[in-house]
Parts: C-alpha cells; sequence; structure tokens
C-alpha cells in the first residue's frame, strides 16, 4: 500500500487532573456563523473557521517519554510492580499516549470515572467542560492489587513482557461493572462484545494515574505508517493549507455512497467559502467484533477506492483511528467526534446509527438509528465541533450508480445492506455496476474467500491480508 502512504460556573465535583493548559501556536480561529440548510429548527449553526481548531483544553496532551529518557524509564519499571496488559488496555495505551483523549493525562481516577459515566463530560480547573463518553479505565484483580501494596507507581508491560509505562501517583478505586456496563451501553443484556472482551472478566479493581509511555506504540503488521497521531495530522493538514478539515469514521469497507456522500460534503464546504476543505477518512483500527471485516482488509480496500479515483487522493488523508471499538451507539459516537477534534476536525460526519450493533439478544438494532446525530447536535463539549449529518444514499436503477435517494421515486433505489453486500462478497457474486469500485470489491471478494465458516454459521477472525 505504498501508494496510499503519501496521502496524506465551576462545580463542587473535582476538576480534571491536569495542568493548566495555555492556547496552542495554532491561534484562535475566526468564526463566521452560516445557518443550517434544514426544515426543523438547527440546535447549532455550522462555523467558518480561519484556522485549525484547537484540541480540547488548548493543548494536545502526549505522554511519550522524551528519548534521552528511555532507558532510564525502562530500568525504572523493572523495579516497579507491574501490572500485565491485554490488546485492548494497550490500544488506549496509544490512544491517551497520542492525545486522542486530550486534556486526559492517564488512566483515569475515580473522579474522572465518574464524571464520563454520569455527565459524558469532564470539568477543567477553569470550570469549562470537555466531552468525554467512555471510560477510558484500567482494571486489576485482587491478587495485583495486593502486589503493588503502598506503592505509587506501577510499571505496565505488554503480553511480550516489553516495558511500556509507568502510570504515578496511582489511584486504586472499585470496578463497578454493572453501572459501567448500564450506563454506557444502555443495557446489561448478555453478548455486548467489548464487554466480554473487555470487562466482565476484568479485575474488580481500577487503577488509574499519569502515564509516563516509554516509546511508541508500534504493532509491526505493515499498517505502522498509516498510524498518524493528533500531531502529526494536524502537520499534514497545515502542510496542505487546509482550512477546513471534515472527519469520516468508518469500520466497514467504502463503497460508492460512502464516497458520494464525502464528495458532497466536501462541495457543501467549498460552498460555504473554505477555499480547501480536506477529507480525514478515518478507519477505527482497535479492537472490533470478530464478524467485521479486519483492518488489515480493510487498509487494501481503501487504496482500491482511491487508486481508482472515487475519492481525491489530492483532497484526502488517510489515516488509521487507534481507539477499540465499543458498539455503543450515542454514547460512543461522541467519542469518536471528541477525538477528531483533537486532530484538527471542525467538521464530523454522521450517519444513521453510528457505533450501532444489532441487539445482542432481541432481533432489532440496539439503538435508535437517528438518536447518535441528535446527540451530537446536543453533547456537552461538543459545541465547537460542526456535526454534519449523513444524506440516505442508495442504488438508483435509473442512473446505474449511487445517488442521493428520492423519497417521490422509491420505486427506483435499491438499498444493499451491510448483511446483503456480505452475502454477495462470500457468494463471489457481483453487486451491481456503480455500487463499490471493481478493485476494492475484489477485495471483499478475497477477504471471505480467505476465512472458513465456523459451525455456527459466523465469520471468524481471518488471516492477516
Amino acid at each position: 500500500m505504498a501508494s496510499m502512504a503519501a496521502l496524506f460556573t465551576k462545580t463542587p465535583y473535582p476538576p480534571l487532573s491536569h495542568h493548566k493548559i495555555p492556547n496552542t501556536h495554532f491561534g484562535p480561529a475566526l468564526k463566521v456563523s452560516i445557518p443550517l440548510s434544514s426544515g426543523r429548527k438547527a440546535h447549532r449553526r455550522l462555523r467558518v473557521s480561519s484556522g485549525l481548531i484547537e484540541p480540547d483544553g488548548g493543548k494536545l496532551v502526549e505522554l511519550l517519554v522524551d528519548e534521552p529518557l528511555r532507558d532510564v524509564k525502562k530500568r525504572e519499571a523493572l523495579s516497579l510492580p507491574r501490572v500485565g496488559l491485554s490488546r485492548i488496555d494497550l490500544q488506549w495505551v496509544h490512544v491517551l499516549s497520542e492525545g486522542w483523549a486530550s486534556p486526559l493525562r492517564g488512566f483515569m481516577r475515580e473522579n474522572e470515572f465518574l464524571q464520563t459515566l454520569h455527565f459524558n463530560a469532564l470539568r477543567l480547573e477553569d470550570g469549562s467542560a470537555v466531552n468525554m463518553s467512555v471510560p477510558i479505565v484500567l482494571a486489576i484483580d485482587d491478587s495485583q492489587k495486593h502486589r503493588i501494596g503502598r506503592s505509587t507507581k506501577v510499571a505496565l508491560f505488554d503480553s511480550d513482557d516489553n516495558p511500556v509505562a509507568i502510570l504515578k501517583d496511582i489511584e486504586i478505586y472499585k470496578h463497578p461493572k454493572e453501572e459501567r456496563i448500564a450506563r454506557t451501553w444502555g443495557t446489561t443484556a448478555p453478548g455486548l462484545p467489548y464487554v466480554d472482551e473487555a470487562i466482565t472478566h476484568a479485575g474488580n479493581w481500577l487503577i488509574g494515574g499519569d502515564l509516563e509511555v516509554i516509546e511508541p506504540i508500534k504493532y509491526y503488521d505493515g499498517l505502522d505508517r498509516f498510524r498518524l497521531s493528533p500531531a502529526e495530522l494536524r502537520e499534514e493538514f497545515t502542510k496542505r493549507n487546509a482550512d477546513a478539515v471534515f472527519a469520516f469514521q468508518l469500520r466497514n469497507p467504502v463503497h460508492n455512497g460512502h464516497a458520494l456522500l464525502m464528495t458532497d460534503t466536501r462541495r457543501r464546504l467549498l460552498e460555504m467559502g473554505y477555499k480547501n476543505p480536506i477529507l480525514l477518512l478515518h478507519p477505527l483500527g482497535g479492537y472490533t467484533k470478530a464478524d467485521d471485516v479486519p483492518l488489515s482488509w480493510r487498509m487494501k480496500q481503501h487504496e482500491k477506492v482511491l487508486e481508482a479515483g472515487v475519492l481525491d487522493p489530492e483532497t484526502t488523508v488517510v489515516s488509521i483511528f487507534p481507539s477499540p471499538m465499543h458498539y455503543a451507539g450515542p454514547t460512543e459516537v461522541q467519542w469518536h467526534a471528541k477525538a477528531r477534534i483533537n486532530a484538527g476536525a471542525n467538521f464530523y460526519i454522521v450517519g444513521r446509527d453510528p457505533a450501532g450493533m444489532s441487539h445482542p439478544v432481541e432481533n432489532r438494532d440496539l439503538y435508535d438509528a437517528d438518536h447518535g446525530k441528535q446527540v451530537l447536535s446536543m453533547a456537552p463539549g461538543l459545541e465547537r465541533l460542526n456535526i454534519l449529518p449523513f444524506k440516505v444514499a442508495a442504488y438508483d436503477r435509473t442512473q446505474g450508480k449511487m445517488a442521493f435517494f428520492d423519497p417521490s421515486r422509491p420505486q427506483d433505489f435499491l438499498f444493499i445492506s451491510g448483511t446483503k453486500m456480505r452475502m454477495l462478497a462470500k457468494n463471489k457474486e457481483n453487486p451491481p455496476d456503480g455500487f463499490m469500485c471493481r478493485g476494492g470489491w475484489e477485495v471483499l471478494v478475497d477477504y471471505y474467500d480467505s476465512v472458513v465458516p465456523a459451525s455456527n454459521g459466523k465469520v471468524p477472525e481471518a488471516v492477516p491480508a
């Protein structure tokens, strides 16, 4: 994928534990408000801004140890009580280390955890609030808690027994699993993928503190060059003279309906007066459930989309977002939007049922399909972000391509669901011409050809691409 690499009022509860942060060198953006074109009353107005949006708290909080000190910190880590990291824990260390969760400085202490669960926001020392809708926490069990004893620091080690980080000024508190699950997902029904993977069997204690990450997190999977940090993305947007950045998160292959939405968004931004809006195509790269297309295959598919000219490489930056996926609907989509602010995006495209999934027990969707975009328009701490709701795209039989749905002639449109798309690919059948570029579709067919269905008919983890 070498070709794609070139794209590129105070409150009584405690404030977030970080230093007061000055403005960044990007400077404040000059804003002119433009009403949203909608028949209904809009909660927000789209804002034309002259510079990159500031990170939450005013500055990116990057937690990497300076290179000259790394050997010293490795030696220190070897002398401290150890906490082992799961794959998902390591992904959260990655997220924190690069500033995606700014101004958070490490795994959450109890006051930050409670604010996140109950308010979906963190109160800063100056009384302002930033959005934070999902807990970023580290669980430990009774034996680990006992080994830590009265130490004020612990060392975090990966599954290969390599020191990854030091967590200092620690606080250990109870892990209220049921409440965490209920407030994050709105249900405690069995079968929630992230819960099964990361919470149910986790320890009964949470440990918070400030992180010192010893070295940049790498996965050595051939995709590290696409894992641009918020600082690197901001540098890329500045190099490209971007005066607007619109982010599109996805965990699925890109079809021409997605591309239509992204190109139409750019057209709308140009009409608003922006000169060079840049698309951040930002596939999620952390944990996903077993029947999602794995990251390596998705990246191959995205490359084919760009090679085919479906999206313009000159106005598109492709990067991987390192966060794990919760499938927590309107709660989680706030985290997805907030993290993109820290990467410099001032527009966020949101579709139907963002971050949603089917109910794990009942035959229905877990969340209302429209609630995600409604919540984003009202969420505390996201007032600076312009939310761009999806237009509904479907396959227009009269034009032989994906087009925005016209309710005056519904008989002309074919809706191809994700389930239908997967079935076609598994059976090596072609979708209608114009649904997805040929090269991208061939990657999808190759992926499903590489997996052997389990006895229950579900698709397991695929072999690497």
